[in-house]
């Protein structure tokens, strides 16, 4: 087993960095790592129906997808990430999140905190998540990875991951809403992350008898580069991936039914008095449902800025 400390915190990188060690070696591997501030979700969700759109244009926050299932989560400079790469000759032993949490209970009763596993994939403490975790299976590898809530800004958090009141029907995963908690409010004595980080790392070497840290190569970094240019900061792949859906949104009398397939607006209609609905309507159709795209067409039809915000806001952004 070889560790990775990754001390930069670009999620972009960081998440392609997890397909690049998962698909291309042979070695295990414990990567830990923290993001800058983004919004991570699973590979079979609906992005737009997991985030506030409109909240994280505001504070530039990214959204990504990973290659893995599960929910959407929150990242920032509070919050600790681990991903576990292992193999294994039978597949069905691949996918074991007791067994890859189990280091993690391990590690808290260090500081007297009594952590369990729930649900499917989570852990808490007193109840409340700190914790979310997810599984991909290439071959006969599996990465494993969770989060760490250690003094994350859960208010951030919340409205981050709150979605836009409107109604999407659509047969994604849904993420399953969980009061969360701080460890860093748990923990009798005052720590800092970068002190609890550095507690995790000493007893993870421990734990899976760690003796060598992997450095990233000029090449690692120039691979795991170039999946994030081709795949990682593609609005395809974090929006245009999510399974099709319908939005149906009504605001102040006037109402939109419109169909999404792979991020590709299908078809769309809108009832009401709004200026230039139908042209807007035949516009829109065939365009991908991306704000900038969306922004870009209402050039050519000179909408004041209350036009243009009235119809973003119908269409969910």
């Amino acid at each position: 087993m070889l560790l990775i400390n990754r001390k930069q915190s670009d999620p972009f990188f960081n998440i392609a960095a997890e397909e690049y060690f998962l698909k291309n070696f042979d070695d295990e591997f414990v990567m830990i790592w923290q993001n800058n501030p983004s919004v991570v979700i699973g590979k079979h969700q609906n992005t737009f129906a997991e985030i506030n759109t409109s909240y994280l244009d505001e504070k530039n926050i990214p959204v990504i997808r990973r290659i893995s299932g599960g929910g959407t989560v929150f990242h920032d400079d509070g919050n600790l990430n681990y991903s576990v790469i292992t193999k294994s000759e039978k597949r069905e032993q691949l996918v074991d999140f007791i067994s890859f949490t189990t280091p993690i209970i391990e590690f808290l009763k260090s500081f007297e905190l009594k952590a369990e596993f729930s649900g499917k994939n989570n852990l808490t403490i007193n109840g409340k998540k700190f914790s979310g975790n997810s599984a991909h299976v290439h071959k006969k590898r599996v990465l494993h990875h969770g989060t760490l809530l250690f003094n994350s800004n859960l208010n951030v958090l919340e409205k981050a991951i709150t979605p836009a009141d409107y109604k999407i029907t659509d047969k994604a995963v849904k993420s399953v809403r969980a009061e969360v908690t701080n460890l860093s409010t748990l923990i009798k004595d005052s720590i800092t992350i970068t002190d609890f980080q550095n507690k995790f790392l000493s007893f993870i070497r421990s734990y899976y008898n760690i003796t060598e840290e992997y450095e990233l190569t000029e090449e690692d970094i120039n691979n795991i580069n170039k999946l994030v240019d081709t795949k990682y900061s593609k609005w395809e792949w974090n929006y245009g991936y999510s399974p099709s859906f319908t939005i149906n949104n009504k605001i102040e009398k006037v109402s939109i039914v419109m169909e999404v397939e792979k991020g590709i607006i299908k078809t769309i209609s809108i009832d009401g008095n709004l200026k230039s609905k139908n042209l807007v309507c035949k516009l829109l159709k065939g365009l991908p449902a991306d704000k900038t795209q969306i922004l870009n067409c209402f050039k050519s039809l000179a909408f004041s800025e209350k036009i243009k915000q009235r119809y973003l806001s119908l269409l969910g952004y």
